[in-house]
């Protein structure tokens, strides 16, 4: 296979039957490529990354080497569940690394958009290579580069920001899914046994919560994106939405609104909604949610995340506005 062309003859992964076929065919490609040597592998807990460890770990096993660095930036649940998912149910071999206090200082009082994924970005490399530097014997580096990654940004995951680490550690690249599309890589996440809530996670940006969290982040306000976000994906979730609306999500800017709690005026933030279809992420449709359910998502939000007192739904299309609100 070429490394930046698909073959025309390459078939379309589209049932479990062909998904194991890949599978079969990646172990066996890995396991000459990597021999008894060590691979690195940044796992973020998004899609691409876990289906990479998955195809890894049934490949060599504990010969990879998995870095979860958890930047305080990722929704409700997340590192518990690539723990979860990864240490306790596939033994890989996990490095957990708590670096919130590290990312939330760094970020302390920024609010231009660009220099916060900036931030983020600069100091993940910086962790990931500290951590890297910590392990001995590592041959080769591991990562989720798919098929639109490479026709966009010349082969370059710039997302998962292990691009940047410098050049002194001469890995070799290791990119099983480099010659599929997004749904193909779903489908070999569910073949390999990872559960459909990884598999078929929404897209999420690189920055995570960084970018919901607008403006200069304060950690009582991100906790609050956090917790509106569990609630809105929750109640999709239960009213079948979670595999109808394509991207979903809450938002808070940095300034608040005036309500009434318990019969006393109080200044809290408030939560922006948003749900959006779209087949390429070029344009973007509003989902039509129910008001009921809307009621609903409001009274939970209101009453349950400390520091909200207000609700809005966004209904502005891409174009005229972005999906993500920076």
């Amino acid at each position: 296979m070429a490394n930046d062309v698909r073959p025309e003859s390459m078939e379309r992964i589209t049932n479990e039957q062909l998904a194991k076929s890949f599978i079969e065919e990646q172990v066996d490609i890995l396991r000459r490529q990597i021999g008894d040597k060590k691979v690195l592998l940044a796992l973020s807990g998004g899609v691409d990354s876990s289906v990479v460890a998955a195809l890894l770990i049934k490949a060599i096993g504990r010969q990879l080497v998995c870095v979860h660095v958890n930047h305080g930036l990722l929704r409700k649940g997340e590192p518990e569940q690539v723990i979860e998912v990864f240490r306790n149910q596939m033994n890989a071999n996990l490095v957990y690394v708590d670096a919130v206090d590290r990312f939330l200082d760094k970020l302390q009082g920024e609010a231009d958009p660009e220099k916060k994924r900036k931030i983020i970005g600069a100091e993940f490399i910086r962790v990931f290579e500290e951590e890297a530097r910590k392990l001995e014997d590592i041959s080769f580096l591991a990562q989720g580069t798919i098929y639109p990654d490479i026709i966009e940004s010349h082969g370059v995951k710039a997302h998962h920001n292990v691009g940047g680490l410098p050049e002194d550690m001469k890995f070799e690249l290791v990119e099983p899914l480099k010659l599929l599309f997004k749904d193909e890589v779903r489908m070999v996440g569910k073949t390999l046994g990872l559960p459909d809530n990884m598999v078929f996670r929404q897209p999420f940006p690189g920055p995570g919560l960084g970018v919901r969290c607008l403006g200069a982040i304060t950690r009582d306000r991100l906790e609050a994106v956090r917790e509106s976000d569990a609630i809105l994906r929750e109640e999709f979730e239960k009213n079948g939405l979670s595999g109808k609306v394509w991207q979903y999500f809450t938002a808070i800017p940095d300034m608040k609104t005036v309500g009434v709690r318990d019969g006393k005026r109080v200044d809290e933030w408030f939560v922006i909604l948003r749900a959006v279809n779209t087949v390429d992420a070029m344009s973007a449709t509003i989902e039509e949610i129910p008001y009921s359910l809307l009621n609903h998502i409001t009274k939970r939000i209101v009453n349950e995340v400390p520091g909200v007192c207000r609700v809005v739904y966004d209904l502005t299309t891409k174009p005229t506005g972005t999906i993500e609100w920076e």
